[in-house]
This record gives C-alpha cells, sequence and structure tokens, in this order.
C-alpha cells in the first residue's frame, strides 16, 4: 500500500505549524529563565504570551526533569489542576532530550479530551546551554484553520492484503453461484443504466450477497440498497430521476458497461479466488475490487480496462 502522498501531506502540514511556531516559543523561552523559580511571575508571564500563540490551548512550563512548574495557562484563565505533573512519559517529550531544542511533537490523542493533538515543545537553556526546563503548548487539531487543504488520494493502483485467516484457506473454498451470478445479463444493464443516465456516482455491485450500494450526484451522503428484487427489475429506474452525466466525471460514459462486464469475468474466471464485489466511482475514476482471498485492490478505470485474466490470476 502505497501512502507515501499522504505521509508528504502531513509533513508539509507540519512544517507550516512548526514554521507558525518555532520563533515565538524560543522567544518566551528566553523570557522564562530568570522566573524559573517564581510560579506567580511565570503564570503571569505566559497569560501575556498566550495570545501570541495563535491557537493554542494549553501553555505551561516544565523543570528539567520534566515535572510541571506552573498552572496550565488557557484562554479561559489557569487551570490548577496540572501543577505538580510529572510529563515525562508523554509522547511529546520522546526524543526531546539532546536531540534538539524545538520540537513538534507528532500527533496523539490527549489523555483528558481523548482528541487527536500535538504539542510544541521548546527547552530552555541557560548562556552555558545547560537544560534548565521546557516550555510546552498544546494545540487541538480540531481547532487550527487554515492547514486542512483536502488531501487528494493517490490513483495509482494499491493492492491491500485482507485477512491472513481467510488468505490460508482460499483453497479450501469454492465459489457458489448467488442469484445475482444466474441474473447478471440483468444486472449489469440495470446498475450502468442507473449510473449513466439517473445520477448515481458510485455504485457497487456484492455478487455473493446480491446486492448492490449506490451513491447520488443529488444525495451523495447517503447510499442506498438496492435488493436482488430491484436490480432485476427495470423499474427500478422509475424510482430516480433522470440525471445528465455530471461534468466532473472522468469515466467516459459507454465505459460503464464494459467495467461491470470486466466484474463479471472476474468473478467466473477461477473457482478459488474470484471477485466477491466491484465498484467503480464516476468522479474519481477509480475500481475497487474485493476478492474471496479478502484482497483489495484499486485502480483507474482505463487501466483497469487494460488488464487481461493473466494479470488477475498470476500467469504475469
Amino acid at each position: 500500500m502505497n501512502n507515501g502522498n499522504l505521509k508528504q501531506t502531513i509533513r508539509v502540514q507540519r512544517e507550516k505549524l512548526t514554521a507558525m511556531l518555532s520563533e515565538e516559543m524560543h522567544t518566551l523561552a528566553l523570557q522564562c529563565i530568570s522566573l524559573l523559580n517564581d510560579r506567580e511571575a511565570l503564570d503571569l508571564l505566559l497569560s501575556e504570551a498566550l495570545p501570541k500563540l495563535s491557537f493554542c490551548k494549553h501553555l505551561y512550563v516544565l523543570n528539567a526533569d520534566g515535572i510541571q512548574t506552573t498552572d496550565n495557562i488557557t484562554q479561559s484563565g489557569k487551570d490548577e489542576s496540572h501543577f505538580g505533573r510529572d510529563r515525562m512519559d508523554r509522547p511529546y517529550m520522546e526524543g526531546i532530550i539532546g536531540i534538539t531544542d524545538f520540537k513538534l511533537s507528532d500527533a496523539y490523542i490527549s489523555r483528558n479530551k481523548k482528541r487527536p493533538s500535538f504539542t510544541a515543545v521548546q527547552v530552555i537553556n541557560n548562556q552555558a546551554g545547560e537544560r534548565l526546563g521546557f516550555l510546552c503548548a498544546d494545540f487541538d487539531l480540531r481547532e487550527l484553520p487554515g492547514i486542512k487543504e483536502i488531501y487528494q488520494e493517490p490513483n495509482n493502483w494499491r493492492q491491500i492484503k485482507g485477512d491472513p485467516a481467510i488468505r490460508s484457506s482460499v483453497f479450501q473454498q469454492q465459489r457458489v453461484d448467488s442469484q445475482m451470478d444466474k441474473h447478471l445479463d440483468q444486472v449489469i444493464p440495470l446498475i450502468s443504466e442507473l449510473m449513466s443516465e439517473h445520477g448515481v456516482f458510485h455504485g457497487k455491485l456484492h455478487f455473493s450477497s446480491s446486492r448492490a450500494t449506490i451513491w447520488l450526484i443529488e444525495d451523495p451522503f447517503s447510499y442506498r440498497i438496492l435488493n436482488f428484487d430491484e436490480l432485476i427489475d427495470p423499474g427500478t429506474c422509475l424510482a430516480y430521476p433522470q440525471h445528465a452525466y455530471h461534468e466532473r466525471a472522468i469515466v467516459p460514459a459507454d465505459n460503464i458497461m464494459p467495467i461491470f462486464e470486466l466484474f463479471r469475468r472476474l468473478r467466473f474466471a477461477d473457482e478459488n479466488v474470484y471477485l466477491r464485489a466491484g465498484s467503480l466511482n464516476l468522479i474519481n475514476g477509480m475500481v475497487g475490487l474485493n476478492f474471496s482471498c479478502d484482497g483489495s485492490h484499486y485502480m483507474r478505470f482505463d487501466e483497469f480496462l487494460e488488464k487481461d485474466m493473466d494479470f488477475w490470476f498470476g500467469t504475469e
């Protein structure tokens, strides 16, 4: 499974956050040095500095051993309940000692609110370079604006292995004809008609359970389930208004039927390794396949149409 694009997107977002925080944290850490033994003065300094750290949820100082020596300074005031807390074992403190003076932690689930969060940690050093403590700023990911560009899913072929227990017993099972298998000459034209003429942009055939799930352009947040009787009844189309082929669809309409026909071939090509479910999304152009071995594949529609049976069954 290639998740390099996702990791790259996360890395870019982290770089933006680091640039936003590192200079301000360094300046504040220098101001903390002379006040480390004065809890009230340190709390006051952090309270005055908090507005400069955009979107910071909690701001606090730890001593050199990771023990909290201030209150949690928040947008609504001081929270004394964390004073004296040992934070050295928290995930954001890993790798900070002896490696770097500033660290933006990996995202983690917060202990109290159970939300995705991260913490920026700035080491407080004296002029001799001796570690005196740590300045920490907590952030809740849901409260960060401006860094949530939509991640674009890659369209390269991706193969994902499924349950090892199913894979190990794949040759001990054999395909049994489902109701849908026996009536694909009716099912395939119907699902193709719904996708080309009635606003269905994502359709999935579940061959083994003889049903389909569909998503419509006009109501993309809900899916519909079509049972076997509905899949073999051409009158089902009357339940979904005619809809012009969507301008964002990248799959040519005349490719829809051949894609589902290729699903049919993968369903019947082998009695042990066979297609259990196949889907097509017209907007992103992706085909999704799930086989009896519980393996899944995702690839672009045009690449899928180019593949023959040798590719799928191991002779290539």
